[in-house]
This record gives structure tokens, C-alpha cells and sequence, in this order.
């Protein structure tokens, strides 16, 4: 029988995986395949990101936080890269590296234990608990992929199906 600490563990990660691989990968390759390579780099003005540069800066994210912060691997991050890319890094090495990445997330995250989650290490600059750690790496890929979302919406004027099969008025 498992305590109580290790049934809210293993919860609090079922939720994790749920909304980074049940909800925001799928949405990015979403908004990836409804772009041109050229709209995929798409920036309108240069205080703004691309589409491009959004997933390989969730794609360094994820690593640092989670790769390098929870699992406690070196941190290899060139951030400002991220954003200095101008393109094309073509869309299949982009949803390659970062499968290839949510497949090591995925093999961190089964050995996550309370412990883990509790204990506080340095991450960027920040002192996070390794709950702290999933939580921002889980609102952070949301954050993004809405962006993503609004300008693969801006330049398509499509809806994205994202509920589609859902009753969003359910009570």
C-alpha cells in the first residue's frame, strides 16, 4: 500500500505528463503543421518571437529545468541562441529533437519521488524545489504554445480543433 505522499507524487506527475504530452506537444506540432516553413519563422517586428524560435526556446527550457535542474545532469543552455535563430531549422529536426526530449523527460519524470520533489536546487538563476521545477516547466510550455497558437490563428485564420469531440458547455 502506498503512503500518502507517494499517492499525491505519483498524481501530481500523472498530471504533469498530461498536460506536456496529452495537451501542449501535441498543440505545437499542431500550429508546426499548419505553417509554411517560411510562416514558421514568421516574426512581425523585432521585439517579437517566431514559431520557430518559441519551440527551440521551450525545447532549452525544458532541458535546463528538468534535464539538467531535476535530474541534476550538466547544464549545456545557450539561451540567446534560441531567440537569435532566424531559420529555417527545417520542422522535422525541430519535432525530432523535441520527441527525443520528451522521451528523457518521460524517463525522469517515472523516477520522480517525494523526495525529489521537495528538495530545492539551483536552475537559472533561481532556487526551485523540483515541484516548483514541473510546475514551471508545465505553464511555461503552455504559455508559449498559446503564442504559438495565436500566430498560427493570425496567419491562417483557422480554428485549431483543440476541443473538438468536447461539449465545452457541459456542466
Amino acid at each position: 500500500m502506498q503512503d500518502k505522499s507517494s499517492t499525491l507524487t505519483n498524481t501530481f506527475i500523472v498530471e504533469i505528463k498530461r498536460r506536456l504530452f496529452g495537451e501542449s506537444i501535441p498543440r505545437l506540432k499542431k500550429c508546426l503543421d499548419k505553417l509554411s516553413d517560411e510562416q514558421i519563422w514568421y516574426r512581425p517586428n523585432n521585439s517579437s518571437n517566431s514559431v520557430g524560435n518559441l519551440v527551440l526556446h521551450l525545447h532549452g527550457n525544458v532541458r535546463q529545468w528538468v534535464v539538467a535542474g531535476l535530474a541534476k545532469n550538466p547544464d549545456v543552455r545557450e539561451r540567446q541562441k534560441e531567440f537569435d535563430e532566424k531559420g529555417p531549422v527545417p520542422r522535422a529536426q525541430m519535432i525530432g529533437d523535441m520527441d527525443q526530449l520528451m522521451l528523457e523527460v518521460d524517463q525522469i519524470l517515472n523516477k520522480v519521488s517525494t523526495k525529489d520533489l521537495l528538495e530545492v536546487r539551483d536552475v537559472q538563476g533561481f532556487k526551485e524545489s523540483g515541484l516548483s521545477i514541473l510546475v514551471h516547466i508545465t505553464e511555461h510550455f503552455s504559455y508559449h504554445v498559446g503564442q504559438m497558437t495565436y500566430i498560427v490563428k493570425m496567419l491562417k485564420d483557422t480554428d485549431m480543433g483543440y476541443y473538438d469531440g468536447h461539449n465545452l458547455d457541459a456542466k
